[in-house]
């Protein structure tokens, strides 16, 4: 894959120069009411709603593409969705630099650093009409986006519908937009219609559990995956309902209890020895073994980019493709394996991705 970096020794002509312009006002405008800045209510300041053409006199017959750069990995992913190519993107934070699901939709999109840390230098080269950020990632730079381009903010990363109806209008694409969030409707209707055949009507709780080297994480209802599973109908334990934020994290097996439940989907952070001697090691231990899930062998195995990482909706439909493929395959078995949903949780391999 081709990805791009910005070229900053390639000759820098007077629109760059006043590019580069605009970004020292801004930090010097940062410096001098950044505090007055942050006193503001969320979208007060650099929300946007429409996006102006730079160049008036170009005939409405045959607008210019819309230059957009995309700050977080949702929005990368929604641009996809709508069918634009972004001007640049920041790099994934796994199977770098982009995520295999959308590299033949940008083969050669520029990369302007970190999700935490992309280069407003390479912003102000690039010169966007649009940059699209997320107040949970970019709310300290915000003053300073807005001096490059308009900036849509939108508040969370992983909201997705949120970001697709945002970006949809903001875009011009709110027809898109429309049919995009028609399109998961139904499918969420029809995998319920399949959940009720194999649970009946009592869907088991769930855990999305992230396995890393020292830890793991239970992701909770109010995360990406986590909205994704309670649209469909799956239900939650109590521990998971009071807690608040997006995940549990569990640094002891002591612990292991705060994520028992009915049926587990489990992903390895990274593909590392580390990670894969701590899973062995979880799934060795006696608490382990005595949770619901593991006795019962309810467990699935998916797709970590996809189902934590990925924060748009082609990520979520592709959680709903793991649920749909799950379904069928308990479907497909025996009746007395379905009696209570499901008995066992394989493996399979989609785009050369174990999920």
């Amino acid at each position: 894959m081709s990805n791009r970096h910005v070229d900053q020794n390639a000759p820098v002509d007077s629109q760059r120069r006043e590019a580069l312009k605009r970004l020292g006002q801004g930090c010097l405008g940062l410096r001098l009411g950044l505090g007055l800045w942050l006193g503001l209510g969320p979208g007060a300041a650099y929300a946007v709603t429409q996006v102006q053409d730079r160049n008036p006199t170009r005939p409405h017959s045959t607008p210019r593409p819309m230059r957009v750069i995309t700050l977080f990995q949702g929005a990368t992913d929604t641009a996809v969705a709508l069918g634009i190519s972004p001007l640049a993107v920041v790099e994934s934070w796994r199977e770098k630099p982009v995520y295999p699901y959308l590299r033949s939709a940008l083969p050669d999109v520029t990369v302007i650093g970190l999700e935490t840390q992309p280069s407003l230098e390479d912003i102000a080269l690039l010169e966007p009409d649009l940059i699209i950020a997320s107040r949970f990632r970019h709310q300290n730079i915000a003053p300073l986006l807005q001096q490059l381009a308009p900036v849509l903010m939108l508040e969370q990363i992983y909201e997705f519908k949120e970001t697709v109806r945002r970006m949809g209008q903001v875009c011009q694409r709110e027809q898109q937009a429309r049919w995009l969030l028609e399109q998961w409707q139904q499918r969420v209707s029809e995998i319920k219609q399949q959940m009720k055949q194999v649970f009946g009507d009592q869907p088991p709780t769930v855990s999305v559990l992230d396995i890393r080297s020292d830890h793991l994480r239970s992701y909770l209802p109010t995360s990406f995956s986590g909205s994704v599973l309670t649209e469909l109908g799956f239900a939650w334990s109590e521990v998971s309902q009071q807690a608040s934020g997006v995940s549990i994290k569990v640094t002891s097996k002591e612990s292991l209890p705060v994520v028992n439940a009915q049926l587990f989907f489990v992903f390895l952070r990274a593909e590392s020895p580390a990670v894969q001697q701590h899973y062995h090691a979880l799934q060795q231990h006696p608490i382990w073994q005595r949770m619901e899930a593991p006795r019962k062998q309810r467990i699935r195995e998916v797709d970590g980019i996809a189902w934590s990482l990925s924060g748009g909706i082609l990520g979520a439909n592709r959680i709903l493709d793991d649920v749909a493929q799950m379904l069928q395959e308990a479907q497909s078995d025996p009746p007395e394996a379905t009696l209570t949903g499901i008995n066992t949780m394989g493996s399979a391999t989609r785009d050369g991705i174990k999920v």
